[in-house]
């Protein structure tokens, strides 16, 4: 084992090696794209030593230099994450707690601002980022405005700042792709790029927001000029004009129009008040996206591609798992307005702990999708998956309202999406680990102490004291806290944790006496078609992704060159004045679609055989029936679901009533080198805690919030 693990470390350090020689390079494509030396010298190089025209038309050396690369490392990414999942070692996640240069860098150096809470190394590559706008802008301006001359401007019957606006508009456009190119990489759920950097698409969300504030404010810079332009030199007749070759005006009009719409709502006041607004105007980037590449051409839409590429074929995986309706066993009705949702999974997915899952519940919407944190722990609970949802909002509430009610239902449509979380976790690296939470804010938590749990009873390997402090408003969200052990099999053994529990009730100055309720429990009756929650790749889920990304972008490169080379060259002849360029956009973006459609159909149904079969071998060998006494793992014995909470849970926790938790004291007493910290709740919070953490007087504090913005 210990040689395996040795080979499978050497064989990932290689990779990792090797995808950032790659990512390198690439980014120094990026840098030189703006300069003199790239397009008067390195492209036409490029374009005349390998001339990929007759076969791939004008795209070809654009997918070489920026699409082949990044999907490159995408494929790369899913074998290295692979190899991961077989080290599978506790071990290998615990530390000293030595301080380190990176260490330093992950605290917030940001607290509060428009940016929100954002550690060293966030914005040191968002100044990265800006500089690489800076430069990319600058240099573009500098480069086109020298050939500009009062001479040049009277041959064009335009002054010298009508030359130059429309020069300055075409510019703020080629930075603005720049922006786009890496806007889609943060929402693409089951990414195998975003792990490499330890990111989670939940935790990059807020990437996606800063990067589509500053695509909107370049695209829309970029339209204001043309359209002060077409105005001042008498041309506003090129607003309704759609090219049959080179760039369609109309095109780029609908495209703009869409992204404003879809931009207007992502004001947080907007968004908060009409969420479902907010919700339903993002697929306006259909639109957005189709109309752009209409815009531009395929040519130059292949720099923004790799990341839009990952994205459609994340999407499309998403909706085919959507299709298949899950089995819900059983639901745990708390008193404070939450329930705990129990589904049947299967025995080989597995995942870890903060994971998240998209859920729908079609007689409240059809449409709408919500996340929430997975509180179950795949090594503990190999058979079940549960959630917890608190009742805040609108679809929430009708979801209480739906299971609490006297005539209860028998069962509950549900279609799931995930789960999504981090590639790794390190928590076992630290010598104390401290979470803070704030009312639903704690269900993060409960898997992070199933896993602890798991790995002090089962692995046996050494864990850090547990500090949990919580802040409820009443004492009835204190039954919240029944939810941290599971209720299947065996009780846990908590004598290797140490787990030391302080809540606190912020509005209320006792323990409350009356209309004391129990949690309660309702079974319900699955269909025989609702399937347990499984990976839709099955367990070898990063190879068959790798697999899908590979094969569909080969599949593409031949349809567009079997198109390119018999249809396409022999009527254009690489004039590229003669074909219809809206046609060739079109072509490509179907290629595109059918590519990743019939690659990931053919992955999902060959998993979904798999799955059929091993589930029908698990029931011939123990006799397992739907909704009946198969699901024997919600009980232990006697014990049932209301039987908790657990004493030792009881023992564990200390109660505090009419008081807030003094954050700043109990962080600051807490032992050991590395203290791990750990906050979800709400922005205030999570804002007191990073500031404690940044301020310099404890430097054994590591700060890692866990928030959800989707």
């Amino acid at each position: 084992m210990g040689s395996s693990h040795g080979e499978i470390r050497t064989a990932r350090a290689g990779i990792k090696l090797l995808l950032m020689v790659v990512f390198l390079g690439t980014l120094m494509m990026w840098i030189m794209m703006s300069t003199n030396t790239y397009s008067h010298k390195w492209l036409p190089y490029l374009r005349a030593k390998y001339n990929f025209s007759k076969f791939f038309g004008v795209q070809g050396v654009t997918l070489l230099i920026y699409t082949f690369p990044i999907l490159f490392i995408a494929v790369s990414a899913c074998i290295y994450h692979h190899l991961g999942k077989k080290l599978n070692d506790y071990k290998l996640e615990s530390t000293d707690g030595r301080k380190n240069i990176l260490t330093l860098w992950k605290k917030p150096m940001l607290v509060k601002g428009p940016l929100g809470i954002v550690s060293g190394i966030e914005l040191g590559f968002f100044v990265m980022f800006i500089a690489l706008l800076i430069w990319s802008l600058s240099n573009y301006l500098h480069n086109s405005f020298a050939h500009i001359t009062p001479q040049s401007a009277a041959e064009e019957v335009e002054k010298v700042w009508q030359a130059k606006l429309d020069s300055a508009g075409l510019r703020l456009g080629l930075v603005g792709n720049i922006c786009l190119a890496f806007l889609f990489f943060p929402v693409a759920r089951g990414s195998s790029v975003l792990p490499l950097f330890g990111l989670t698409s939940e935790a990059s969300i807020k990437y996606h927001i800063w990067l589509g504030h500053i695509v909107m404010a370049f695209f829309t810079a970029h339209g204001l000029c043309y359209i002060i332009y077409w105005a001042v030199t008498n041309n506003i007749s090129e607003m309704v004009k759609w090219h049959k070759i080179g760039i369609s005006n109309v095109a780029g009009e609908i495209s703009l129009v869409s992204g404003l719409a879809l931009w207007a709502t992502t004001i947080p006041r907007v968004r908060r008040k009409f969420f479902e607004i907010f919700f339903y105007t993002h697929y306006l980037y259909i639109l957005f996206v189709v109309f752009f590449i209409f815009h531009v051409g395929v040519s130059y839409a292949c720099i923004m591609l790799p990341g839009f590429y990952l994205f459609l074929v994340d999407r499309y995986l998403r909706f085919l798992q959507s299709r298949q309706r899950v089995r819900l066993v059983s639901a745990r009705v708390l008193p404070c307005e939450t329930v705990e949702l129990n589904f049947s999974k299967a025995p080989g997915l597995s995942y870890n702990t903060t994971s998240i899952m998209f859920v729908n519940v079609p007689s409240i919407s059809k449409l709408q999708w919500h996340p929430f944190t997975i509180s179950s722990n795949s090594n503990l609970e190999p058979e079940k998956l549960s959630m917890v949802i608190k009742s805040e909002g609108s679809w929430s509430k009708k979801l209480y309202q739906m299971l609490s009610s006297p005539s209860s239902i028998d069962r509950l449509e549900v279609s799931v999406e995930g789960p999504y979380g981090p590639a790794s976790t390190n928590f076992l690296r630290h010598d104390t680990l401290v979470m803070v939470s704030g009312g639903s804010g704690v269900t993060p938590f409960i898997s992070i102490i199933r896993e602890l749990i798991f790995a002090s009873s089962t692995i046996k390997c050494k864990t850090p004291q547990v500090i949990l402090i919580s802040s409820f408003k009443s004492s009835s969200d204190l039954t919240m806290l029944d939810l941290l052990l599971p209720v299947a099999g065996t009780p846990p053994d908590l004598s290797d944790l140490k787990l030391q529990i302080e809540a606190f009730v912020t509005r209320e100055k006792q323990p409350a006496t009356e209309n004391s309720k129990r949690p309660q429990a309702i079974w319900f009756k699955p269909k025989a078609t609702d399937a347990p929650i499984t990976s839709i790749l099955g367990p070898n889920s990063w190879l068959w992704l790798g697999a899908i990304i590979s094969s569909s972008f080969v599949i593409f490169l031949i349809l567009i060159g079997i198109i390119d080379t018999y249809y396409i060259y022999p009527i254009d002849h690489n004039t590229n004045m003669i074909f219809s360029s809206s046609i060739r956009e079109f072509l490509n973006m179907l290629f595109i679609c059918i590519s990743i459609v019939a690659t990931a159909s053919a992955a999902v149904i060959w998993n979904k055989k798999q799955n059929t079969m091993e589930a029908k071998q698990i029931q011939s060998m123990e006799g397992v029936t739907v909704g009946g006494s198969s699901d024997s793992w919600f009980y232990n014995g006697d014990t049932e679901l209301e039987s908790l909470p657990h004493q030792s849970v009881v023992q564990a926790t200390n109660v505090h009533y009419g008081e807030r938790p003094d954050l700043k004291r109990m962080l600051f007493d807490c032992q050991g080198s590395s203290v791990g910290v750990l906050v979800c709740g709400p922005k205030k919070m999570r804002h007191e805690v990073a500031t404690i953490c940044s301020s310099g007087l404890a430097d054994n504090l590591h700060f890692e919030s866990i928030s959800f913005s989707w």
